[in-house]
């Protein structure tokens, strides 16, 4: 392999850096699209009402939900970084977008039901709140990789208590939801901090999916949020 691609963009000139940057979020946009445009499929064919049906009646379905959200990001993730042609790149971020846009139906579903406008005021919310993460990530000159190991371990604090609320049966609440939400922004400036400084520029494939999982963690939460305002 050519060692440009091996070289971060931050170090090669500015219009390779700009192709990068570009194709990045041209890539994320698509991603974005193809998850809503999935999901009008599956609500407008009636599709959704037995999706929703068979994962939260499942025995453990919130669980199965979780375990495919984490599993299947991680698992995506490190597909689309490792892989050498295109269309594993490819095949990697097109299953990702087909599991997340699955995983979303039950909280969709019960949106819809019971409070409809949360579901584009939270959408309208979370791309403001990426726009304004990505252009501090931007614009400060700072590097978020510090965010990284507090990334991880509150990851891993938030699936435990995920877990733990789904076997004992109690509510996490409205203030876990925020931080949450604070965990998808921080998860945001670093990736895009990453993205920015460490990415070889052939790459661009696998840093959409990552910012496409930090963009559906806030609007998950960020709907949680609006949905306990019913």
């Amino acid at each position: 392999m050519d060692t440009l691609y091996r070289t971060p963009v931050a170090a090669l000139g500015d219009d390779a850096r700009a192709a990068f940057l570009t194709r990045t979020y041209t890539h994320l946009l698509g991603a974005i699209l193809a998850f809503a445009g999935i999901e009008i499929f599956l609500f407008s064919s009636g599709l959704a009402q037995p999706i929703a049906g068979a994962l939260l009646n499942a025995p453990g379905g919130w669980l199965m939900v979780l375990g495919a959200f984490v599993i299947g990001g991680t698992v995506a993730s490190s597909v689309a970084a490792r892989a050498e042609s295109k269309g594993a790149q490819y095949a990697a971020l097109a299953g990702y977008i087909v599991l997340e846009a699955l995983i979303f139906v039950p909280l969709l579903y019960m949106a819809f039901l019971q409070v409809p406008s949360a579901i584009g005021n939270a959408a309208w919310v979370t791309v403001f709140g990426f726009s304004g993460l990505t252009a501090v990530a931007f614009f400060s000159g700072k590097d978020f990789s510090f965010l990284g190991s507090f990334i991880k371990w509150a990851g891993i604090l938030a699936i435990v208590a995920i877990v733990c609320g789904v076997l004992f049966g109690f509510n996490l609440g409205l203030w876990f939801s925020v931080a949450m939400v604070g965990l998808a922004g921080a998860s945001i400036l670093w990736t895009t901090s990453r993205i920015l400084r460490e990415y070889p520029q052939d790459r661009y494939i696998s840093a959409s999916l990552e910012l496409f999982a930090a963009v559906a963690l806030m609007f998950w939460y960020v709907l949680r949020i609006f949905m306990s305002r019913d």
